[in-house]
């Protein structure tokens, strides 16, 4: 185990000019007052219990510190430099947040996680500089210990973590109900859709824009979209999008083994609209080089990786961040208490896959 404690003076002196590049919807005081507002929201209580997860930088420094906020006794938070920040920038940028409510004393900073930590904690949360959850790291864990997903059930990625270990060993793997008026993430991701059309170069006003989506993002995105003022119409597939004006198509369409727009795909959407159309990629893979050898534009234009979003809720604040990660945390106390899963609570569990 590595395990370090750092000051924020120290960890400042690091980029004295992180402050003031930081957008003023994201300054240390506003997440102080969102995340205290999220726990009230959420009942979140995490008393007594000692919790792994990830040290990041931006809105998703507030994990460990919301972890701590609520009363949990010991925090472990993993970090390694990645293309979001470096390791100082995390450290420094949990520290600001936790120091000033009085809880960085709680809060442990790994670079390893040993097998001494994964035998101590109650809830490991599925975040990025964790991922994966290996069969390893998964066998390590208590027998009562739960892993937070982090989002909704039905989102589950296989990749995140090892499901059928997670079955062996009968450790539940809880997703978060996004739409609990608590929570309420889902509310987001309409503005989000604007902000990726807006990033291309699109005013959604007016435009004519295909909505491919065949899962529960439908109805936010296209109540979003059309409160703009675009023309929506929605395509639970590729294959029923019909001819016509396309200004452009907003792929959310839900990961499989192979991308959702392939050459198949792309070459029905380049008949079916002008040349130049954008394909947005919300959710969902989709072949960058097929879509632009049928002439057709891409955005974002790099790959965001299979399986994830091309456009982070962090983008249009952290609001849905501190919403989400403050129900993840709240999801995965309440069924390590053993609270009961229900419709319309916080939790919900990803199914255990049958295993010998």
């Amino acid at each position: 185990m590595t395990a370090t404690k750092t000051s924020v003076a120290q960890l400042r002196s690091v980029d004295a000019n992180a402050s003031a590049l930081r957008s003023p919807g994201f300054s240390p005081i506003r997440l102080r007052m969102l995340m205290k507002r999220a726990l009230a929201e959420t009942g979140l209580d995490m008393s007594g219990m000692t919790v792994l997860t990830e040290a990041a930088t931006g809105a998703y420094a507030v994990t460990p510190v919301l972890a701590a906020m609520a009363g949990a006794k010991h925090v472990y938070a993993f970090t390694k430099s990645g293309r979001h920040g470096t390791v100082s920038d995390a450290k420094r940028e949990t520290l600001e947040l936790a120091a000033p409510l009085g809880v960085a004393d709680r809060i442990e900073f790994l670079e390893k996680v040993s097998p001494e930590v994964l035998h101590n904690v109650d809830i490991v949360t599925n975040s990025g500089h964790l991922r994966p959850l290996t069969a390893g790291l998964i066998a390590q864990l208590r027998d009562d210990a739960v892993i937070a997903l982090m989002f909704e059930a039905w989102e589950f990625r296989r990749e995140d973590l090892d499901i059928e270990a997670c079955a062996r060993r009968k450790i539940p793997v809880v997703g978060v109900n996004e739409r609990h008026p608590a929570v309420d993430v889902f509310s987001f991701l309409g503005p989000l859709a604007v902000k990726q059309l807006h990033d291309c170069g699109l005013a959604v006003f007016g435009n004519r824009i295909g909505l491919l989506c065949d899962n529960d993002f439908l109805s936010p995105l296209h109540n979003g979209l059309a409160s703009l003022g675009a023309n929506v119409e929605t395509f639970n597939n590729v294959a029923a999008v019909l001819p016509g004006a396309w200004d452009a198509f907003v792929v959310a369409l839900q990961p499989a083994d192979m991308p959702r727009v392939g050459e198949a795909e792309a070459a029905h959407l380049a008949a079916c609209a002008p040349p130049g159309t954008v394909v947005v990629q919300f959710w969902g893979d989709i072949d960058r080089a097929a879509l632009a050898a049928n002439g057709l534009a891409v955005w974002p234009t790099q790959s965001v990786g299979q399986g994830h979003m091309g456009i982070l809720l962090s983008e249009i604040g952290p609001e849905p961040i501190v919403r989400l990660q403050t129900g993840g945390l709240r999801a995965a106390e309440w069924v390590s208490r053993g609270g009961a899963v229900t419709r319309d609570g916080f939790a919900q569990l990803v199914p255990w896959p049958a295993v010998t």
